[in-house]
């Protein structure tokens, strides 16, 4: 199975870029010893993993009441906060001694 992306370059390509590109889109795609083509069974094997990872990594939704002062802090670390609070609550909870002294 082939990729094609399009790549939109900051800069206009040069003369010799466009002619180099074009050479390499006549050429065929060849797989190596390193790597070989895939057959439609690993394709397939693939896609299975990747949406069984997929489950298990979504996020849930859910409502939490923080103290002004833990929210402003959160809010502190810019965009993205959720993320973070959501790492370190689950390094939290990994870590009995933390959650034994917050009991």
């Amino acid at each position: 199975m082939i990729v094609r992306k399009e790549i939109v370059p900051d800069q206009p390509l040069t003369p010799s870029q466009i002619e180099m590109l074009n050479a390499l889109a006549a050429r065929p795609v060849v797989p190596d010893a390193d790597c070989p083509e895939l057959t439609p069974e690993q394709l397939t094997q693939f896609r299975r993993i990747s949406a069984e990872n997929r489950k298990g990594r979504r996020k849930q939704t859910v409502t939490l009441r923080l103290s002004p002062q833990a929210l402003k802090k959160a809010k502190s670390l810019g965009r993205g906060y959720t993320s973070v609070l959501s790492r370190i609550l689950e390094n939290a909870l990994d870590n009995p001694d933390i959650v034994r002294k917050n009991l």
